[in-house]
């Protein structure tokens, strides 16, 4: 039986994974083991950052919309039962955008809130 020798697809594998730890520290982004190690721990870290990213910005908008009905004399949990009460769909992203930068706008929703 003839011996397969499959260094094409080998090296292309390596290359690859060498490509990805460009612009690693040290061994990092030259040698393939430590590289690959890398790169797998990095795609971990990149997959789990994905979904955290999404908590920590709803965790932003609920400060922000705190804040800025705490301003106008109303609690968050108060503001958003009135909301859900009062048949108003505003998510917290837009909520958030309106207590930054349209401040008249915000408190005039929540005075209609308290009303």
């Amino acid at each position: 039986m003839s011996r397969v020798k499959n260094s094409v697809a080998t090296r292309a594998r390596r290359k690859r994974t060498l490509k990805l730890a460009k612009g690693y520290f040290g061994r990092k982004s030259t040698i393939f083991k430590t590289a690959n190690q890398a790169v797998i721990k990095s795609a971990m870290f990149a997959y789990r950052d994905r979904r955290q990213n999404k908590r920590n910005f709803r965790k932003l908008w609920i400060t922000r919309i705190n804040a800025a009905a705490r301003m106008n004399g109303m609690s968050y949990s108060t503001l958003m039962h009135a909301l859900k009460v009062n048949n108003i769909e505003l998510d917290r992203k837009v909520l958030a955008d309106m207590a930054v930068n349209d401040k008249a706008g915000f408190a005039k929703l929540v005075e209609q809130m308290k009303g």
